[in-house]
């Protein structure tokens, strides 16, 4: 069993989802920086999953535990599927994501609603202790709004707009985000196949963070 695991992201948000969704597990869960791990993997897969996968291996070899990666973004079908596996690339990868969404909403000017539907994608990979590998995916499917709304999300979820909620990503609280985003889908996924694998428990439910 893994009582230790890193989840190779620096992101502070993304993290704040992890620990939520895996609040039920006995898993210490540790970031990249909490791990003392340099982020340097370079991503150049073509697939979400390739993505995944290349930096899972990647940091596996620097560390003795569980390492979890993932990649993810967004698609756009009215821009062939932009920005896809670039999205954290998207216009250089110090470049706000505020200006980043403007750009899109830009693009995507005039275009009507039935032709503004789009997803956010994410693929986990996990590297276990003996070298085995388990991989997971997870979607939401939604529209492009016209302008950035709410603050309680980040990268593209201001301009996410998700039918079935009746607003953005953004919009959201974290309980539903954790529901229904496409993070929250693929990890409750893989947390499912590791709990069934053996390598996570159930935390005792007075120990629920």
């Amino acid at each position: 069993m893994c009582e230790q695991m890193i989840f190779a992201t620096g992101n502070a948000g993304k993290m704040q989802e992890i620990r939520m969704i895996l609040a039920d597990v006995d898993v210490n869960v540790l970031s990249l920086k909490e791990a003392g791990i340099a982020a340097d993997v370079e991503e150049n897969g073509t697939t979400f999953a390739e993505n995944a996968l290349i930096k899972a291996r990647a940091y596996a070899e620097k560390a003795d535990c569980l390492v979890l990666a993932d990649d993810s973004g967004l698609e756009i079908d009215y821009l062939n599927r932009e920005p896809g596996v670039y999205s954290a690339r998207y216009m250089g990868e110090d470049t706000s994501y505020h200006i980043k969404n403007q750009n899109l909403l830009d693009r995507m000017a005039g275009v009507p609603d039935d032709k503004r539907t789009a997803r956010f994608v994410c693929a986990i990979a996990a590297v276990l202790p003996d070298g085995s590998e388990r991989l997971t995916e997870g979607t939401i499917e939604g529209r492009i709004g016209y302008e950035e709304k709410g603050c309680n999300g980040f990268g593209y979820d201001p301009i996410f707009y998700v039918p079935e909620c009746g607003c953005t990503s953004a919009e959201m609280s974290m309980e539903q985000k954790n529901a229904a985003s496409h993070r929250g889908v693929a990890l409750k996924k893989m947390k499912q196949v590791l709990l069934e694998t053996g390598v996570w428990k159930k935390r005792a439910e007075n120990e629920h963070r």
